[in-house]
């Protein structure tokens, strides 16, 4: 579970791992910004990781926002700085994979100049030797409302032009149709690049123009043709992790356990179909 579901509650990030294990997950893809709350409010990390591996969870991966892909290198330094300090937090709680957004650059001014995939393609590769150092490696997120890494083709271009090993894709459902993508890119991106995808839903209306991320619903309430989708993924070899991602008000407001559950559920239920009906089921 992408603890983003539960946000709204504004729990604390132990607090968030008791509901997520009690809910029968059995990874967590916290926010930096909450590791970071519960360190500047004097939490240990080593103790965090024992509650995390005590509840039978793994740190799948982590959200923040380093601004990497920057034109201003001052920034960007910064930027890669910061990202380290993110990574190592990471570490610290047993994970080894965060999210790498193309915060800075994904809602420009008029007149801003917006760097080319081949451009990126290098920023994403400094950013991957720093995580070769630091030991987590970040995987290149699509956000299909931005100009740049908002299609599957960006995706495909920035991952094999970083040139390196560890360069590595993070897709949302949610994302490849808000930006206009066709789920068939998806057979272009190979399983094993793929060790997160974030799973969700949306709705048929608003339309894909003024859809936003908050009305994101749990899997299979929506119009995404998940089953087959997952099924295509189980076919050519995705044994990667999906995280439920939501941003959904309506379910900021109820209990987050009850949240947390139902997103379970609903999840495991659209998994499970998927696995039934791939080729691969079929044949065994």
């Amino acid at each position: 579970m992408n603890t983003s579901t539960i946000r709204g509650q504004k729990l604390d990030i132990r607090r968030q791992i008791d509901v997520t294990a009690a809910a029968g997950y059995d990874g967590i893809e916290p926010w930096i910004r909450d590791l970071r709350k519960y360190v500047d409010d004097g939490g240990d990390l080593d103790s965090l990781k024992r509650q995390i591996d005590d509840a039978g969870l793994k740190v799948v991966s982590a959200i923040g926002f380093a601004q990497w892909i920057v034109d201003d290198p001052e920034q960007r330094a910064a930027g890669l700085a910061e990202a380290r300090r993110d990574m190592e937090l990471v570490r610290a709680i047993g994970g080894t994979h965060m999210a790498a957004p193309p915060v800075g650059v994904h809602r420009p001014k008029p007149g801003d100049a917006i760097p080319s995939l081949k451009t990126i393609a290098q920023r994403y590769h400094d950013l991957l030797d720093v995580g070769a150092d630091v030991g987590v490696i970040p995987m290149l997120e699509l956000w299909g409302f931005s100009p740049v890494l908002g299609s599957l083709g960006d995706l495909a271009y920035v991952s094999a032009g970083a040139m390196h090993p560890d360069a590595c894709v993070l897709p949302d459902f949610y994302h490849i149709y808000k930006g206009g993508n066709d789920f068939a890119g998806l057979g272009m991106i190979e399983a094993s690049r793929m060790p997160v995808f974030h799973i969700n839903d949306y709705p048929d209306q608003p339309g894909i123009s003024q859809i936003a991320d908050e009305d994101r619903v749990f899997p299979g309430d929506g119009v995404c043709p998940l089953v087959s989708i997952i099924a295509g993924l189980i076919d050519r070899g995705f044994c990667g992790t999906f995280s439920l991602e939501l941003f959904n008000p309506d379910y900021w407001k109820q209990d987050a356990a009850d949240v947390a559950r139902e997103g379970y559920e609903k999840s495991r239920k659209v998994v499970a179909a998927a696995v039934a009906e791939s080729k691969l089921s079929k044949e065994s």
